[in-house]
C-alpha cells in the first residue's frame, strides 16, 4: 500500500506559516513548512508530494519551478497577484482567507483526483499487455482499469458485476495478474454450473470414505489456490447451505475437508462475481446478506457493450487479431458495417460480438463483409449492395434458368409415351407462337408482374417483399430502381 502524501507549505511569513501548520497538524495530514528558498530542495527530497501550498508573493523563481513540475499540484493563498492564479494548469485553486477547514480539505482531494488522473501514471506502474484482454478507451473500461489498479496489491475481496458476458473472469485475472500472489494459482470455480451436492466436495475436498465413490482422499478449489486466489463466478447460483460454509471461510481462514475433522488453513483471496443482482436476491431470501457485505468489500462494474459502443471497432480488430493467429484465416468489415454493428444493442455483450467474428470468417473468409452480409439482426442502417452488371448473355442464361429451375419434369423412369400424351403445365404463355416471341421481354414483364404482386401483397413494406421472394432486400430495391417500380 501506498504511504499517506506529504504537503508542501512555502511561505516567507513567519506567522502566516504558523497558522497553516496549526490547521495542517489538527487535521492530520504530514506536511513540511518552509521558507521560499528551500523550495526546490524539498522537491527533491520529501517522497510522495501531495501538493505544495504557496503563499503571499509569487515570485519568477516560483513562477518557474510551477512550470517546471507539471505533474505537481500547486495551491494559492493570500497571493498578492490574483492574476496569476490560473496562469498554470497545475494551479488547483485558492485557499480563501482566513483559513476554512471546509475547503482546505476539499483542495486535498482535488490534488489526489490531479494525481490520480495524471497522464501515462498507470502505464508506468503496469505493463500495458495485462490489460490487452480489456480492450477499449472509453470512460468506462478507463475507470475498470482505474479501479483494478488501487485494489489488485490489496488482500481485499472483490466482488465484480455485470451482464453475462462482459468480460467479468477476464477481469479477475487481471487482479490477479496485478497482485503479490501472481506466482500462485489462479483457479475458477463456476458455481452454477456444479451440482448443489457436489459443491462442498468441489470447494473443499474431501477425506476417502467420506461418500460413496469417495476411493480416495482429494483437495479442494480452496487448497489449490493456495497461495493465489480463487474466482468463484456466479456467486449468486451458490445453494443457502454452501453460502453459510463459505461465510465461515471467509470469517476464521479455516476448513475441514468432507468427512475430515482437520482444520486446513485458506490462504487464498477471494473473487466473486454474478450477473444476479444480489441486493434484490437478499430481499427474497436467497442471498445471504453478511456474505454479500463480506464479498463486497470493493466492488467493481463491468460495463455493457451498449454502454461502450466506441470500443467497437477497437474490440472487433483484437478479435479478429486472435482468430486469424488461432485459425489463420481473417475478415474485414466496411465503415457502414462497423456503423451498423454499433447500432446493435450486444445483449450478449462481447461474448455475442466474439460469435459474430467467428461466423462472419467461416463465411466470407478473406473478404470485406458490408451491411448486406451481416445477419438480419445486425443490419440497422440502410445500405444498397453493389450488384454487378454482367454482360447481357450471362444475364439471359441466368432468367433461363431461374424460369425453368423450378419445373418438375417427372420421374427418370416414366414411360416417354406417357410424357408426350401428357397435357403440359401451363406457363405464361400457352402455345409458342410460329413467329417466335422476345423471350428476354417476355421474362421482365414476368419479373415486374412478381415484383409488383409482391410489394402490393406485403403493403410496399421492401423487406417483407424481399422475402416473399426470397431474395436479399438490397436486390429487390435494385429491381425497383431498374423497373422504375414506386408506390403509388
Amino acid at each position: 500500500m501506498q504511504g499517506q502524501k506529504h504537503i508542501l507549505v512555502v511561505d516567507n511569513d513567519s506567522a502566516r506559516r504558523s497558522q497553516i501548520e496549526t490547521v495542517l497538524a489538527f487535521i492530520g495530514e504530514k506536511f513540511y513548512v518552509f521558507s521560499e528558498g528551500e523550495l526546490v530542495q524539498h522537491l527533491v527530497d520529501v517522497p510522495d508530494i501531495l501538493t505544495v501550498i504557496v503563499c503571499g508573493d509569487i515570485s519568477e523563481h516560483i513562477q518557474a519551478i510551477i512550470k517546471s513540475h507539471p505533474a505537481c499540484p500547486f495551491i494559492y493563498h493570500d497571493i498578492v497577484d490574483k492574476a496569476q492564479a490560473s496562469s498554470y494548469n497545475n494551479i488547483i485553486g485558492e485557499l480563501a482567507i482566513p483559513l476554512n477547514y471546509g475547503q482546505l480539505t476539499e483542495m486535498i482531494h482535488h490534488s489526489h483526483q490531479y494525481h490520480n488522473n495524471l497522464p501515462n501514471k498507470r502505464s508506468g506502474k503496469c505493463p500495458d499487455i495485462l490489460f490487452r484482454s480489456l480492450v477499449g478507451s472509453s470512460e468506462p473500461m478507463q475507470q475498470v482499469r482505474f479501479l483494478i489498479e488501487q485494489v489488485a496489491s490489496t488482500a481485499a475481496n472483490v466482488l465484480i458485476l455485470g451482464e453475462s458476458g462482459t468480460g467479468k473472469e477476464v477481469v479477475a485475472r487481471n487482479i490477479h495478474n496485478l497482485s503479490d500472489r501472481n506466482k500462485g494459482p489462479f483457479v475458477p470455480v463456476n458455481c452454477g454450473a456444479i451440482p448443489p451436492d457436489l459443491l462442498e466436495s468441489e470447494l473443499f475436498g474431501h477425506e476417502k470414505g467420506a461418500f460413496t465413490g469417495a476411493i480416495s482422499t482429494r483437495k479442494g478449489r480452496f487448497e489449490m489456490a493456495e497461495g493465489g486466489t480463487l474466482f468463484l463466478d456466479e456467486i449468486g447460483d451458490m445453494p443457502q447451505p454452501m453460502q453459510v460454509k463459505l461465510l465461515r471461510v471467509l470469517q476464521e481462514r479455516t476448513f475441514e475437508r468432507v468427512g475430515g475433522s482437520k482444520s486446513i488453513k485458506a490462504d487464498v483471496r477471494i473473487i466473486a462475481a454474478t450477473h444476479q443482482h444480489l441486493e434484490e436476491m437478499i430481499k427474497t431470501n436467497e442471498f445471504r446478506e453478511d456474505l454479500y457485505y463480506r464479498l463486497n468489500v470493493f466492488p467493481i462494474e463491468t460495463p455493457a457493450l451498449r454502454e461502450r459502443k466506441e470500443d467497437i471497432p477497437l474490440l472487433m480488430k483484437e478479435l479478429i487479431s486472435r482468430f486469424t493467429s488461432e485459425q489463420g484465416h481473417s475478415v474485414r468489415f466496411t465503415e457502414k458495417a462497423i456503423e451498423s454493428l454499433q447500432e446493435h444493442p450486444w445483449l450478449g455483450n462481447v461474448r455475442e460480438l466474439s460469435n459474430l467474428i467467428e461466423r462472419m470468417i467461416i463465411m466470407y473468409g478473406e473478404q470485406v463483409v458490408n451491411v448486406g452480409q451481416l445477419p438480419f439482426k445486425y443490419r440497422h442502417i440502410e445500405v444498397d449492395d453493389y450488384q454487378p452488371d454482367y454482360p447481357e448473355e450471362l444475364q439471359e442464361r441466368d432468367a433461363i434458368n431461374d424460369l425453368f429451375s423450378g419445373f418438375d419434369y417427372g420421374d427418370d423412369d416414366v414411360d416417354e409415351s406417357e410424357m408426350q400424351t401428357s397435357e403440359p403445365e401451363p406457363t405464361g404463355i400457352a402455345v409458342l407462337p410460329a413467329e417466335g416471341f422476345n423471350l428476354k421481354d417476355h421474362l421482365a414483364d414476368l419479373e415486374v408482374s412478381l415484383v409488383t404482386q409482391a410489394l402490393e401483397l406485403n403493403d410496399w413494406v421492401v423487406a417483407r417483399a424481399a422475402e416473399t421472394l426470397g431474395m436479399r432486400r438490397t436486390t429487390l430495391v435494385e429491381k425497383m430502381r431498374k423497373y422504375s417500380l414506386q408506390k403509388n
